[in-house]
C-alpha cells in the first residue's frame, strides 16, 4: 500500500512542478506548444513511467531467462537446504516474505535481487560464489540481497528513473521550441520547424546521460545502504570479509547489462565510466563498514 502511495503522489508532484515550470517559461520566454501542455504532460509521464514500470514488472521473468536461474523449489542436498533456510531466516528478520531462491551458473562469484514487490521477490546466487566463499560470506551477501528487497530499492530506483524520463521528455521538447524560435527569428509561421526536431533529439541525448548519472549515482548509494543490511542480518565482519574475498578474487560481473545493477558486484572502469557505474569501489565499501556508527543503531528495513 505504501508503494502504491508514493506512486501517485509522485505521478502528482511531477505533474505540479511541470505546470508550474511551464507556466514560467511562457511567462519569460513566450513559449508555446500547441496549446497542449496537459497532452504533452501526459504523453510523458506514460512513456517516461511506462517504460520503467514494464522493466520491473518482468524483472523476475527476465532475470530467470537472461541468467538460467534454476529456482530450489526443492532442495535435494545440504547446500540448497542451507541457501534456503538462511534467505528464510534473513527474510523474517527483515520483516519482507519469502523471496524465491535460485542458482545460476557463472564462474564469478555473484548474487543478486530482483522483483517488484517486496514479498515476491527473486534472490539468486552464482555457482562461483558457492565455489569460491565460505558459508559466512555468502550468508553475508545473502543478507546483501535481502537489503536490497527490504529497503524497496527496486522500486525505488523505478520511480527515480520515471521521474528523470518525464523531465528528460519534457525538457527536451522545450528545448527543442527554443531552438526552433532562435532558428525562425520572430518568423510566426505555424507549426514547428526544423530547428524543433534537432533540438528535441540533441537535448534528450544529452539530458539523458545526465539522467542516468543521477540514477546510476543512486544505485551506487544504495549498495552501501544494502552492505549495512547485510551486515545486520549476518554480521559486519562476515560483511566485510566477503568483500574483502570479492575482491581478493578480483571478480567482476558478467551479467547482462540489464542485471548488472541488481548484482553484488560490477564491471570494473575507470575515469569516466565510474560516473556510470552502478556499485562503488569494493575498497570504499569496505572502508564505509569499517567506520560507520549506524551499524550500532536498532536496523530501521
Amino acid at each position: 500500500m505504501k508503494r502504491v502511495l508514493l506512486l501517485v503522489l509522485t505521478n502528482f508532484g511531477v505533474l505540479t512542478v511541470l505546470f508550474i515550470t511551464w507556466n514560467i517559461l511562457q511567462a519569460v520566454f513566450g513559449i508555446q506548444l500547441g496549446q497542449n501542455f496537459t497532452g504533452i504532460a501526459i504523453m510523458a509521464l506514460v512513456f517516461g513511467f511506462g517504460g520503467a514500470f514494464i522493466s520491473l514488472f518482468m524483472s523476475k521473468w527476465m532475470a530467470k531467462r537472461s541468467m538460467g536461474v534454476q529456482l530450489i523449489d526443492n532442495p535435494t542436498n545440504a547446500q540448497e537446504r542451507w541457501l534456503v533456510e538462511t534467505v528464510r531466516r534473513q527474510a523474517d528478520e527483515a520483516g519482507i516474505g519469502m523471496p524465491e531462491v535460485g542458482i545460476f551458473h557463472s564462474d564469478s562469484p555473484n548474487a543478486f535481487a530482483t522483483g517488484a514487490n517486496r514479498n515476491n521477490a527473486l534472490v539468486a546466487v552464482s555457482t562461483g560464489l558457492l565455489q569460491h566463499m565460505t558459508s559466512d560470506e555468502v550468508e553475508a551477501v545473502l543478507g546483501h540481497e535481502i537489503g536490497h528487497v527490504a529497503n524497496g530499492d527496486m522500486v525505488t530506483q523505478t520511480l527515480l528513473q520515471g521521474v528523470l524520463n518525464t523531465f528528460v521528455i519534457i525538457f527536451a521538447r522545450v528545448i527543442g521550441m527554443l531552438v526552433d524560435s532562435f532558428l525562425r527569428r520572430g518568423n510566426s509561421g505555424g507549426g514547428v520547424g526544423f530547428g524543433y526536431y534537432i533540438g528535441s533529439m540533441v537535448a534528450e541525448v544529452l539530458l539523458g546521460f545526465i539522467a542516468t548519472a543521477i540514477v546510476m549515482w543512486f544505485s551506487r548509494y544504495r549498495e552501501f545502504r544494502a552492505d549495512e543490511a547485510g551486515s545486520r542480518l549476518a554480521g559486519r565482519e562476515k560483511m566485510i570479509a566477503a568483500l574483502h574475498r570479492l575482491n581478493q578474487t578480483h571478480a567482476t560481473s558478467k551479467m547482462p547489462a540489464e542485471m548488472q545493477a541488481f548484482g553484488i558486484i560490477s564491471g570494473i572502469g575507470g575515469g569516466l565510466k565510474k560516473l556510470f557505474a552502478t556499485h562503488p569501489p569494493l575498497e570504499e565499501r569496505i572502508s564505509s563498514l569499517e567506520h560507520n556508527p549506524r551499524l550500532d543503531a536498532k536496523p530501521n528495513y
